[in-house]
């Protein structure tokens, strides 16, 4: 395909960071590729190089932030030769593309929730998609429609299911005032624990647990921003143990 304009777009959810939503490329040193980094939404663009390669045409745009938060968000991508409106839940970003190319030139399949293997460096560090996605248009085509009636030619469906699992995890949220008690267990003399959270808040306590047998305990908190551990012991000189990251 060689176009002049393109307009697509889409919605997704996802409790992963990194992942390909879509990519296209060509022979001429076009490529477009979203995806999300960071769960920041990456878009990059080259409409080709001339042939001495003296013409940088490699854009990147990065948008939003937090996007791995299992809620659904949409994406318009509208081009028009080099001028690109790119929205994000209805917040637009307008840009002029680098080059002086204003054809997207692309030769291959174009893939969406990830990437081929095309043995490029760039292929290979980056992660296919795992999350859902819906109303897929590219150009006026609704692939998720065609996808799912089988009529794209040529076409490689991978493992896909046409509905959205749920994932089993549950999030609690605390206001600052609440908190979580959980029984512990003293026969145990291993101590470990796992959680993932998300905050604004620079300073507050995540765990806090005493040790069986006044032998101490064990505090886990954010502190300008960062993540301390402080493990107290009593019955030793060296009573004290911290770690920061």
């Amino acid at each position: 395909m060689k176009t002049l304009k393109d307009v697509i777009s889409l919605k997704f959810k996802t409790s992963e960071s990194e992942g390909v939503i879509f990519h296209g490329e060509g022979q001429q040193g076009d490529y477009i590729t979203l995806e999300l980094k960071k769960a920041k939404l990456v878009l990059n663009l080259n409409l080709g190089i001339n042939q001495l390669g003296s013409i940088f045409g490699h854009t990147s745009v990065t948008t939003g932030s937090l996007l791995d938060d299992h809620h659904w968000h949409s994406i318009i991508i509208e081009r028009h030769g080099r001028n690109i409106n790119l929205t994000l839940d209805r917040h637009m970003q307008h840009f002029r593309t680098n080059g002086e190319f204003d054809y997207l030139d692309l030769d291959y399949e174009i893939t969406f929730g990830g990437m081929p293997f095309s043995g490029k460096p760039s292929s290979n560090s980056r992660k296919n998609f795992k999350g859902c996605m819906e109303s897929i248009n590219y150009n006026g085509n609704n692939i998720t429609d065609l996808a799912k009636r089988k009529k794209l030619e040529p076409s490689n469906v991978g493992n896909l299911s046409f509905s959205c699992v749920e994932p089993h995890t549950v999030p609690v949220f605390f206001n600052a005032t609440s908190y979580l008690e959980v029984p512990g267990r003293p026969s145990q003399d291993l101590f470990s624990v796992s959680f993932l959270f998300r905050t604004w808040n620079p300073n507050g306590l995540l765990l806090f647990s005493n040790f069986a047998d006044d032998l101490g305990n064990v505090e886990v908190d954010i502190n300008e921003g960062k993540v301390s551990v402080h493990i107290n012991i009593t019955q030793v000189k060296k009573n004290r143990i911290d770690i920061s990251s």
